[in-house]
């Protein structure tokens, strides 16, 4: 039973850094597909263009970075919170990088001598919404190392016991009808 503890406790130090891992990646995707419409800036340039595009989104991507970094921290708290209550609703971990997400963008406001209004708050939430459920795929689902995931198999049946024979009954006469 110990050993049982100590193996699943284990397993969710490796599976739960994967999933804030996996969780991480598809915010950052859902930002460079959708915010930054990535198909459509790629779309009709020539090879020139393209180094120059590519150069400039890696220098994006190191501050979006910061950006989601500040964002998982902050879903830190909930993802702490599921793993010491075994919280495995994928409603929770989705509101959960949702929440987080809109909360560490709302550090990052844009500076005031920006040109550019940010318009971007469906991004941020749909990009919590994603990494919160990416991380539910990898790790939430299992939430919780003290609780196993299965419940445990009942004990086996007992053998059934021999029939017991009656005495037939006493005979005290004619019966009545």
């Amino acid at each position: 039973m110990i050993t049982d503890a100590i193996l699943r406790l284990l397993l969710r130090v490796l599976i739960v850094p994967l999933g804030y891992v996996c969780g991480m990646l598809a915010t950052m995707a859902v930002v460079v597909i959708g915010y930054w419409q990535i198909g459509n800036l790629l779309a009709g340039v020539d090879e020139i263009e393209l180094f120059s595009i590519l150069d400039a989104m890696m220098t994006a991507m190191m501050a979006l970075t910061a950006v989601v970094t500040t964002m998982w921290l902050i879903a830190s708290i909930g993802i702490l919170f599921a793993e010491c209550f075994a919280v495995r609703s994928w409603i929770f971990h989705t509101a959960n990088g949702a929440i987080s997400a809109w909360l560490g963008a709302q550090l990052f406001t844009p500076y005031d001598g920006t040109q550019v209004p940010f318009d971007g708050d469906f991004y941020i939430i749909a990009a919590g919404l994603a990494g919160g459920l990416a991380y539910w795929l990898v790790a939430g689902w299992s939430a919780g190392f003290w609780k196993p995931v299965a419940s445990p198999r009942p004990d086996a049946l007992p053998a059934p016991r021999a029939a017991q024979t009656l005495p037939p009954p006493a005979e005290n006469g004619p019966r009545q009808r």
